[in-house]
């Protein structure tokens, strides 16, 4: 629970993978990537019920293996390309009522822990927010990206702060990293978004931040959880 609040963890996770057909049950580090997010929802603390949205049976059967409850299959309707998140977040809330927040932890985060997700609760808890989302640093600033003008000129993305001339002077900036979504149910219903008037942010670190969407975001956190080679 959080503040005596029922708290619902989805992990949402359909088949037909386009980018990456199969990825959810892809062995990563010796066990399924949706392995990994299911451990972590389960060793967190404030999570009531910790439970799959699929299609996909060999997922579900993953799912199950690594502890995760299964209760219902997505809809075929909301297994498709253009399905939003929002609407298979509020298919599991209709499937399963009485919970007054609702966590979407997405599998392609598979290197945010327990200890992450707690600490949003903690800082949803904290701060009285409808809505609390994982966000990291990004890799580069905005304020050196620059637009194409007429004749392919630079045009400044945005207009640099006044005496910023290092990159030690620009204001930080985050992006959502897809790790974490934290929402008071009756307000998730209402606005129909995540990120809305009010939402705060959890600061996660970069190196716990990748989202897998690409072989080559495979490759870099199968490299991140490789053990380090002995030293002699």
């Amino acid at each position: 629970m959080i503040a005596g609040r029922r708290v619902l963890a989805l992990i949402p996770a359909r088949g037909g993978s386009k980018g990456l057909p199969g990825k959810n049950i892809r062995p990563l580090a010796g066990r399924p990537l949706v392995a990994w997010t299911v451990q972590a929802a389960l060793d967190a603390a404030a999570p009531d019920r910790v439970v799959l949205s699929s299609d996909d049976d060999a997922i579900m059967a993953a799912a199950r293996e690594a502890g995760c409850e299964v209760p219902f299959r997505r809809p075929s309707e909301l297994a498709t390309d253009t399905a939003s998140s929002l609407d298979v977040v509020l298919h599991a809330l209709d499937s399963l009522p009485g919970f007054d927040v609702v966590m979407l932890l997405q599998p392609t985060s598979p290197l945010r822990t327990a200890a992450d997700i707690d600490a949003a609760c903690e800082r949803f808890a904290a701060s009285g927010a409808p809505c609390c989302v994982s966000v990291a640093p990004v890799a580069q600033s905005p304020y050196w990206m620059y637009r194409l003008g007429d004749g392919d000129t630079l045009q400044p993305l945005l207009a640099l702060p006044e005496g910023a001339t290092r990159r030690q002077d620009l204001p930080p900036v985050y992006v959502l990293n897809g790790a974490i979504y934290l929402a008071d149910v009756a307000w998730l219903r209402r606005t129909r978004g995540f990120v809305g008037e009010g939402t705060v942010a959890h600061v996660m670190p970069a190196e716990r931040s990748l989202d897998i969407d690409t072989e080559a975001d495979w490759a870099e956190v199968e490299r991140t959880l490789r053990p380090p080679a002995p030293t002699r």
